[in-house]
C-alpha cells in the first residue's frame, strides 16, 4: 500500500465524494470511505479531524474542480450553461454532494462562493442585464442543473428519457433559454 500522504489524501477525497454523495454526512460511513481509499479510518481523523472535516474537504475539491473545469464566461453565458449541464451529466455526484451539504452542513456549502468568487466578479463587470450579475449567474446555474434535480417520476415520463437524444434536447433547451433571457436583458425589460 502507498504510504505517500498526498496520495492517501487524494484517495480519501475521491472515496468521500462518492460516499457522501450517495449517503450524506449522517449516512456516510468512515469505514467504507477508508476501505475504498485503501487505508484505515485513523487516516480520516489524522488528515481531516473526522467525517465533517472530510466532507468539507471533499466538497471543496469537487467544487474547485467544477470551477476550474467550467468557469463562467462573460462573453458566452449560454455556452457556459451548456457546459455546466454537461458537467453535471458527467459528474452527478458533485451536485448530489452539494445538495447533501446544503441540508446537513450549510457552512460547508459556502465553499461554492469561494470557488467561484474571482470568476464571478469578472463576469459581473461584463454583464448587461437588469438583474445583478450574481443573480444572472445563479439563475443560469439553476437552469443548467434543473433536470438533474427534477423528480425521476416526472423526467421519466418522456419516452427514452435517459437517451442521448433526450439529453441533447435538454441541453439545447437550457442554452436557448439562457440566450433568450440575456436577449431580454440586453433589450431592456419587455424587450
Amino acid at each position: 500500500m502507498d504510504r505517500d500522504a498526498e496520495a492517501t489524501k487524494e484517495r480519501l477525497l475521491e472515496a468521500a465524494i462518492m460516499e457522501f454523495a450517495a449517503h450524506g454526512l449522517a449516512g456516510g460511513r468512515a469505514e467504507r470511505i477508508a476501505s475504498q481509499a485503501q487505508c484505515n479510518v485513523r487516516m480520516i481523523y489524522a488528515y481531516y479531524v473526522g467525517k465533517s472535516g472530510l466532507l468539507d474537504a471533499a466538497l471543496a475539491q469537487a467544487l474547485r474542480h467544477m470551477a476550474e473545469s467550467v468557469p463562467p464566461r462573460s462573453k458566452d453565458l449560454a455556452g457556459w450553461a451548456g457546459d455546466v449541464f454537461d458537467h453535471h451529466q458527467r459528474f452527478p455526484e458533485v451536485l448530489r454532494l452539494s445538495m447533501w451539504a446544503q441540508l446537513e452542513r450549510p457552512e460547508a456549502a459556502a465553499t461554492l462562493s469561494e470557488a467561484y468568487r474571482s470568476r464571478t466578479l469578472a463576469v459581473a463587470t461584463a454583464a448587461a442585464h437588469p438583474l445583478s450579475a450574481i443573480d444572472v449567474l445563479v439563475f443560469i446555474y439553476a437552469l443548467a442543473q434543473a433536470w438533474q434535480l427534477s423528480p425521476e417520476g416526472l423526467t421519466s415520463l418522456e419516452e427514452n428519457a435517459g437517451g442521448e437524444e433526450a439529453i441533447a434536447a435538454r441541453r439545447y433547451a437550457v442554452v436557448i433559454a439562457v440566450e433568450r433571457m440575456l436577449q431580454v436583458g440586453a433589450c431592456g425589460e419587455g424587450g
